[in-house]
């Protein structure tokens, strides 16, 4: 098993998860997000050799604009199994899927040829938004944007995996010296927001195991963070465990990330 994100950041977000079909030969391909035109996507999917045509699952997590996207009128042009929560479909209009949507629940494993997808509910102010947690075979990776503040339920998703996807989503300071308005700063910043760095590094500390071998910096703001700050959090919190960064861009995302059981 293994996952890249295509993109990442405030102006759009998808996520592609790679793992075996249920015969154990095959890939299985699971887009979760797509808050990305879809000449986009096509784009970004090209350079993994693969087209939308070649996805078997896509997962929303929640319904604002730069996580949903095309994904339900992609879901029902292509015939695509796609799940989100009751709430994250309702959010979204009650899109017409030709029978592709699933609801997903917190708690309620999916599973996708031999992969096992745990979503999970986080505190945002969404719908009823949900991040995961996918294991397959020993492996187990973590999804975690799109949060306002650590709750133990969170933490228990996000413990004993080989690798995460942790939102790094702004510094304080640049968030209040930023030309947002007053409300939006509020909004991000709130327990219904987006992690700071230092809560994103907490965050971590308190999932560090000997296992870890990857985490990947997400939904970094362009305004309100930089790549340079994530990264020094990310050290900080890591210590001397071997754990290879990387940081995921709004343009490109980042490269295959391959744990190991």
């Amino acid at each position: 098993m293994r996952f890249r994100s295509l993109a990442s950041g405030s102006s759009g977000n998808a996520t592609l998860v790679q793992g075996r079909a249920a015969d154990g030969q095959a890939p299985f391909y699971a887009l979760i997000d797509c808050g990305l035109p879809l000449r986009q996507l096509r784009a970004q999917l090209q350079t993994c050799a693969l087209t939308p045509e070649d996805l078997h699952a896509i997962f929303v997590t929640h319904e604002h604009a730069d996580h949903v996207g095309p994904c339900f009128d992609l879901a029902r042009r292509l015939h695509i199994p796609i799940w989100s929560s009751y709430g994250t479909w309702l959010g979204a209009g009650r899109p017409d899927c030709d029978g592709m949507w699933q609801c997903a629940r917190d708690g309620q494993t999916i599973t996708w040829g031999r992969m096992q997808a745990l979503p999970f509910t986080v505190p945002h102010d969404a719908r009823e938004p949900l991040q995961l947690r996918i294991s397959q075979e020993g492996l187990d990776i973590a999804l975690l944007t799109d949060l306002g503040h650590i709750t133990p339920h969170v933490l228990a998703h996000a413990r004993d995996c080989q690798a995460l996807l942790l939102e790094f989503n702004h510094e304080p300071d640049l968030l209040a010296a930023s030309r947002y308005p007053p409300f939006l700063k509020r909004r991000i910043a709130g327990p219904q927001g987006h992690l700071a760095n230092a809560t994103a590094a907490q965050l971590l500390s308190q999932v560090l195991h000997s296992g870890l071998q990857h985490v990947v910096a997400a939904h970094l703001s362009q305004q309100n963070n930089r790549p340079e700050h994530a990264l020094r959090w990310m050290q900080q919190a890591i210590g001397t465990h071997p754990i290879a960064l990387h940081i995921a861009t709004q343009e490109a995302g980042c490269d295959w990330i391959n744990p190991t059981s």
